[in-house]
């Protein structure tokens, strides 16, 4: 089986998915953006390219569940895409098997409203905004989120054992939130093929569409959405699936809280914030001092040791301190954990503190200004502001320590 760092993926802008109808997109989808000239971004970069598709969006989701203000909104957010009706036809039925080693099938689930996610099972990317977008819509809809199923198919033919989905369900907080269904390379190959969804390995990176599709209760396809690598969107997206499946239940129940759907910024290195660190206090980010960032989530420590990376970086601080190197400030992206106290207990675990400030981005504004596109991602940035330097992925303290100096030059 080969390691698997990161997934990309092939992304296309919610206006042009639509403009072209669900049967063009879906070919595009597998023809591959190259050959097209839409945006692409991988799993671990990117997102919606445009902001301009406003009219795109209002003209063609007349019937969708969000108001025309929304829709507006939506409409010039480049990081959330309102969705592409695909017309009610019925989704293609399959049976799988979720986390817990139980066979079970779509069409098991009529009378509900399905939100179908396909989510690489060691994804460190782009899955888990999907993923704590889809709970989070859920959430919103309040009792009336009874009614509505959560599903995973994994779309990672590396990892497709019953143990890979429940490591990935367990590690973000789901084991009891959805179904992650799994099954032979053969099944998992004629379900993407089925909801056109291109999977490959290249090089040992997965490539996967990142599709969520909403399915109405009597199992037809509503919706189609592509997840956007937006940390600060992630409750905007819920809302935007939570509008739509309320209106496809019984009494259309309200949201237990609605918020602008307007585009958020990111804050990046050239503005002042202070965040709150664990266990205890606060630290201010910003121009005035250089520093080196990792970014990370307590849920990387199904793919890596993470225990083991947090406390070596301490040894990147001692040699810091010791070499005139910048500091290491350590950011926990709060809105992909399964909770807000998740880190705190991480770290109360590893039974000694670590070296340097871990804080947390407890909306994902800093992430996205910091431009971070996977889990681990180091940045370093200058006194004045600016990023110098990026990684994606750990490295050893030595190399570490040699290209942050190489980088400070």
């Amino acid at each position: 089986m080969p390691t698997i760092k990161y997934v990309r993926f092939f992304y296309y802008t919610a206006s042009s998915l639509r403009q072209a109808g669900r049967r063009r997109a879906v070919t595009l989808i597998a023809a591959g953006a190259a050959a097209i000239g839409l945006a692409v971004a991988g799993c671990s970069s990117g997102s919606r390219s445009d902001g301009s598709n406003s009219s795109a969006v209002i003209s063609g989701q007349a019937q969708s569940g969000l108001s025309a203000a929304q829709l507006r909104q939506a409409g010039a957010n480049p990081d959330v895409d309102p969705g592409t009706p695909l017309g009610g036809g019925p989704a293609p039925n399959f049976t799988l098997t979720n986390q817990f080693g139980q066979r079970m099938s779509l069409s098991a689930f009529r009378g509900k409203v399905v939100i179908l996610a396909f989510t690489d099972a060691e994804c460190t990317t782009v899955c888990p905004l999907t993923t704590q977008s889809m709970l989070a819509a859920k959430q919103l809809l309040g009792s009336a989120g009874r009614h509505v199923q959560l599903l995973g198919v994994d779309a990672n033919p590396a990892a497709n054992k019953v143990s890979d989905v429940m490591a990935y369900s367990r590690a973000h907080g789901m084991v009891n939130q959805w179904d992650f269904l799994t099954g032979s390379d053969k099944q998992l190959a004629a379900i993407w093929k089925a909801y056109h969804i291109y999977v490959a390995i290249e090089k040992g990176a997965v490539d996967h569409t990142p599709a969520v599709f909403l399915i109405g209760p009597n199992g037809g396809e509503q919706q189609l959405y592509m997840t956007s690598m937006a940390y600060a969107s992630i409750t905007q997206s819920a809302q935007v699936m939570a509008e739509e499946s309320a209106k496809l239940l019984p009494g259309h129940p309200a949201l237990a809280s609605v918020r602008s759907l307007s585009y958020i910024r990111g804050i990046t290195p050239a503005q002042k914030i202070s965040l709150a660190t664990v266990p205890s206090g606060s630290i201010t980010l910003g121009p005035g001092k250089a520093r080196l960032f990792v970014f990370f989530a307590t849920w990387l420590n199904q793919t890596s040791d993470l225990k083991a990376q947090l406390l070596a970086l301490s040894k990147y601080q001692h040699a810091a301190a010791s070499s005139g190197l910048p500091g290491l400030v350590a950011i926990d992206e709060e809105t992909t954990e399964p909770s807000p106290a998740t880190v705190r207990s991480f770290l109360a675990g590893i039974g000694k503190p670590l070296g340097y400030p871990v804080a947390v981005d407890p909306t994902g504004r800093v992430a996205d200004g910091y431009g971070v596109q996977d889990q681990p991602w180091l940045v370093l940035t200058s006194a004045s502001g600016k990023i110098l330097w990026k990684h994606d992925g750990w490295l050893s303290v030595r190399k570490l320590t040699a290209d942050v100096r190489a980088a400070s030059r």
